[in-house]
């Protein structure tokens, strides 16, 4: 019986096995298939001369840092094409699957926490429930799967109602996830067993072929200790070379890992196959595996690549990451020997494939999962979520009007961020005034009450939904950025006004001729009242469009992505600083002293 019912029935039991410190999760039958070339993996010398071998062709299709985005307004693009979001990339694995006899959908974690409103409110179930109708496999744990602890993962995992907010659906309880999540590094100190089983066996066409799933062992450094407490996140490579035995044991030569942790690259723009000046964590825990692994599945740095890096022995494997949101599909194409169960990596392939809005059409399945929940979402805009004392408003007459003049809104973001990330050692955070769409009116917009924020208003005020991260800048390349804000001749504002946090001052002389800044001086620069040092490193907050350079603040863009610390999402960090907080003031307009 090998239907689609079966197969769902095949997830959910092994979906109820799934239990905190289990060992090891081992399940037979199943589907694969094989997809088009790119990248191609080399085979041992060894293998030269032998006599034909009946071959398996398996499809492994992958994708990474999902984050719950479910809607198509919030993954971005692929070379400047709306790109992602959970109903076309349900689609797009669909076609990808067609006509393949075996075929798995794999993922690399963070599929759940960072999400959009319309998961993160709910805790991350309509995520699952998405990856479900798109019939996901099996997963790696990532950072943010941790992001509300050990228990809230195991509910992910399990099923049940949430803990306080209880069940959104009490008719159909929250039922869990259909595919297992696996933690072969994430071990409970006292016993030493793992949170989730470390690996998930599927035999194919009479062959086993394994899977090892692992989170970056520096997790616990980006998450909140209160949730990890009692639990270790061990050295990936270690983790991986000891189950390699124990896989061979079991009759698996074929093995793959499901790793969150990346590297990064200099692809051109829109490129989502190459592999120039690779670097980061991937490269040397790749380099330290067990020559028997043959393809590594990545994260993390929110990057598409398609690598084929040597390991220990000097053979090459693949080594792919499918950038984020669901914007590309890491297509790997393994052909196995059925005879020794080996992968025959020379005749194996990679391709990574953008999932481009307009050449798909929406799943029906994943479009149910997110009318489902919709009705929930557009009743949570009216939920207060802090108080203000008084309007808080974007610069200029009438308010917004000018983003080249410090605000109270724009400052009261980098306020909310700088205190979100403190957990990253933050002492600083600049905000973009252009992320800032609206005023925080104290006057109520409906039945509130004056002074309160609803999250409609909060998401109305700051609506983008991107991700903070925290990095290291110097002092020189804080003015740098702060010099930055006059804008190259012929951008559509001269002068670009940075929000900054509380304690950051500095005084500002610029010269704007006809629409154009022809000259910017920044002076005085202190940090709680001392002067900042121009060769001391200081750890600045910022969103994940001015990381990367956006609003030609391109200083940013020099620290690198390896660098960057996640924050979790900026709408999160306003809404968590109003509720503890509240009343919140008007931070006021006195940290930057403009010159005449």
């Amino acid at each position: 019986m090998d239907t689609a019912a079966a197969e769902t029935a095949r997830h959910r039991r092994a979906r109820r096995r799934v239990v905190a410190g289990a060992a090891a999760l081992s399940l037979t039958a199943g589907a694969f298939a094989l997809g088009s070339p790119s990248a191609v993996a080399g085979d041992s010398p060894a293998d030269e001369g032998k006599k034909p071998a009946k071959l398996v062709r398996l499809q492994i299709l992958a994708f990474n840092d999902y984050h719950g985005h479910l809607e198509a307004t919030t993954p971005g693009t692929v070379d400047d094409q709306a790109a992602g979001g959970a109903e076309y990339l349900a689609t797009a694995l669909t076609q990808l699957r067609a006509g393949k006899k075996y075929s798995l959908t794999v993922a690399a974690g963070d599929l759940i926490g960072g999400s959009p409103a319309l998961s993160g409110l709910f805790h991350d179930e309509p995520s699952v429930e998405s990856l479900n109708a798109m019939k996901l496999d099996v997963s790696s744990v990532g950072n943010h799967e941790f992001d509300e602890g050990v228990a809230e993962l195991l509910r992910m995992q399990n099923g049940g109602c949430h803990p306080v907010d209880g069940c959104y659906f009490p008719a159909q309880p929250y039922a869990g996830a259909d595919f297992p999540w696996l933690a072969a590094n994430v071990i409970k100190e006292k016993s030493r067993k793992t949170v989730l089983p470390p690996y998930w066996i599927k035999k194919v066409g009479g062959v086993k072929v394994g899977f090892i799933g692992m989170t970056l062992q520096g997790t616990d450094a980006i998450v909140a200790a209160s949730g990890i407490q009692g639990y270790k996140f061990l050295d990936e490579v270690r983790t991986a070379n000891r189950l390699v035995p124990k896989l061979k044991k079991e009759g698996v030569e074929s093995i793959i890992v499901l790793l969150h942790e990346g590297a990064t690259q200099d692809p051109a723009p829109g490129e989502i196959n190459a592999c120039n000046n690779i670097s980061g964590p991937v490269v040397d825990i790749n380099s330290g595996l067990d020559p028997e692994i043959d393809a590594v599945i990545t994260g993390h740095t929110h990057q598409p690549y398609n690598c084929m890096l040597p390991g220990p022995d000097g053979r090459k494997r693949m080594v792919t990451s499918a950038y984020s949101y669901g914007r590309v599909i890491s297509e790997l194409n393994l052909v196995i020997d059925k005879g020794t169960g080996e992968v025959r990596r020379a005749l194996s392939r990679a391709t990574n494939h953008a999932v481009i809005q307009s050449a798909l059409a929406p799943a029906p399945a994943v479009t149910a999962v997110i009318n489902k929940w919709m009705p929930l979402f557009e009743a949570s805009g009216n939920t207060p979520v802090g108080t203000i004392t008084a309007d808080i408003v974007r610069g200029g007459n009438p308010p917004g009007s000018d983003r080249g003049v410090e605000s109270s809104a724009v400052n009261l973001v980098a306020d909310a961020q700088a205190w979100a990330t403190s957990f990253n050692g933050a002492q600083i955070a600049f905000m973009n005034p252009g992320g800032v769409r609206s005023d925080l009116k104290y006057a109520q917009s409906g039945t509130e009450g004056d002074g309160v924020v609803t999250y409609g208003e909060a998401f109305t005020f700051q609506p983008f939904g991107n991700e903070l991260v925290t990095i290291p800048m110097t002092g020189a390349q804080i003015v740098s950025v702060l010099q930055e804000q006059c804008q190259p001749a012929g951008s559509s504002r001269p002068f670009l006004a940075l929000g900054a946090s509380a304690g950051f001052t500095y005084t500002l002389s610029r010269t704007i001729v006809n629409g154009t800044c022809t000259a910017v001086s920044v002076t005085d620069v202190k940090l709680n009242g001392k002067a900042l040092d121009p060769g001391t490193s200081y750890w600045v907050t910022v969103n994940n469009f001015l990381a990367d350079g956006g609003d030609n603040f391109s200083t940013f863009a020099d620290v690198a992505k390896s660098e960057r610390l996640p924050g979790g999402l900026d709408l999160q960090a306003l809404t968590d600083y109003l509720s503890t907080f509240a009343p919140v003031a008007p931070p006021g307009t006195d940290r930057v002293n403009e010159l005449p």
